[in-house]
């Protein structure tokens, strides 16, 4: 069953993000993922939700999402990430 990785991300470094930006596609392709939706353009229709960027990938599984995020690919990207952004990241199963 497909998965879904949905981030929320503030951007507090733009340039050190940048650099996240060119690393992650390899990391996320490594392990089957691929990007829904890369930072475009949000609408909110309900509440007072109003986010700076918005990413969504799919993965095959739940079980590959979590590879790719613990992965050693990863590591270099994920830690740049930490360090330029604030983020709120979930896994979820697709139907």
């Amino acid at each position: 069953m497909a998965a879904y990785v949905i981030v929320e991300v503030t951007i507090t470094d733009p340039a050190a993000y940048e650099e996240y930006k060119k690393l992650t596609p390899a990391a996320i392709a490594a392990y089957d993922g691929r990007f829904v939706v890369r930072g475009g353009q949000t609408a909110s229709l309900e509440g007072d939700w109003n986010p700076e960027r918005i990413v969504v990938l799919e993965f095959p599984s739940v079980e590959r999402a979590k590879e790719w995020w613990s992965s050693g690919i990863y590591t270099t990207a994920k830690a740049i990430r930490q360090r330029a952004a604030t983020t709120k990241m979930i896994i979820v199963e697709g139907v």
